[in-house]
């Protein structure tokens, strides 16, 4: 029998594994039924097509996760469970990939600046953006690949034993394997990267607006709304990054201490949130997915009429 706790875990876990599934569902559908209609694909759709079935494969594993260490902590220590934390591990590299990937894109595509590095970016982007991606697959897949040949590595947790009617804190070692460790590394390259993405966005925007000024134009111009959007999702990405980051070690460290259960399940709903959530952002930012979104709202409401 659920507690109440476990229940609204449930509800809200199962809410968050169906937007993600409907939200990066949709953004894989329209982008592959646009590809078969036009014989071809921008670079912007390859990756959104790209981090879609990334972050599908990612919140599958999350919950799967989530529900083991809340409902069979036992069972999160076993070996068997390290396919697991593999698979997560090779989900969540490649999602977090993709998303800069994303973000550097539209830095390049959008920003204006006369550097000759730039200029030169600007220009290949488009012919390298397949390769790129298939370089963060190989890079996720040699990283996934190493930890399933690590050992699992020992950890220090804190148990508490009482001897003699006393209450003692014995420091002993346990075996324990996390990606976490290694996965808060590469997220504080991958988030500086995105960082500096949205920092030359705001660059390029207060020089548009400047020069707007001096010709006397309105700010609100077509270039400007083309900056506002890219940072919106690269601000979005980069808030539900952190939170994301910082409930993940959160959570692995509640989990070492032995910390209530109630805390892991919040932990463990605010970090499916990053998955799921972007991708309802993604679709609200870009003109395509928005407008496909309301043909289709407006399909279903004249079917109903009918």
């Amino acid at each position: 029998m659920l507690s109440t706790e476990e229940n609204i875990f449930m509800v809200i876990i199962t809410g968050e594994f169906t937007v993600g599934m409907l939200g990066n569902g949709y953004i894989g559908l329209v982008n592959w039924i646009d590809w078969i209609k036009k014989k071809e694909t921008s670079s912007i759709d390859y990756i959104f097509t790209s981090l879609a079935i990334s972050r599908i494969c990612l919140i599958c594993a999350m919950v799967l996760n989530a529900l083991i260490i809340v409902f069979y902590p036992e069972v999160h220590e076993n070996d068997k469970i390290k396919i697991v934390n593999i698979f997560w591990t090779l989900t969540n590299y490649l999602s977090m990939w993709f998303a800069t990937c994303l973000n550097v894109f539209y830095f390049l595509k959008v920003a204006n600046f006369s550097h000759p590095l730039f200029l030169q970016l600007k220009w290949r982007i488009d012919r390298v953006v397949h390769w790129i991606l298939l370089g963060c697959l190989a890079i996720s897949l040699l990283i996934s690949l190493i930890f399933a040949m690590t050992p699992k590595y020992e950890l220090l947790k804190i148990a508490k034993h009482k001897r003699n009617f006393t209450e003692s804190f014995h420091v002993s070692k346990i075996q324990y394997f996390s990606p976490v460790t290694i996965f808060s590394l590469l997220a504080t390259v991958l988030f500086t990267v995105s960082l500096i993405s949205l920092f030359l966005l705001i660059m390029s925007l207060w020089k548009h607006i400047k020069q707007m000024k001096l010709n006397v134009t309105g700010c609100r111009d077509p270039s400007t709304e083309a900056h506002v959007r890219p940072m919106k999702t690269v601000t979005s990405f980069l808030f539900l990054l952190f939170v994301y980051y910082l409930a993940s070690l959160l959570m692995t460290f509640s989990y070492l201490m032995k910390e209530r259960k109630l805390a892991v399940m919040f932990e463990e709903v605010i970090a499916i949130f990053y998955p799921s959530g972007h991708s309802l952002i993604l679709i609200i930012g870009n003109n395509k997915l928005r407008q496909a979104f309301v043909r289709m709202l407006r399909c279903g409401k004249t079917a109903c009429m009918m």
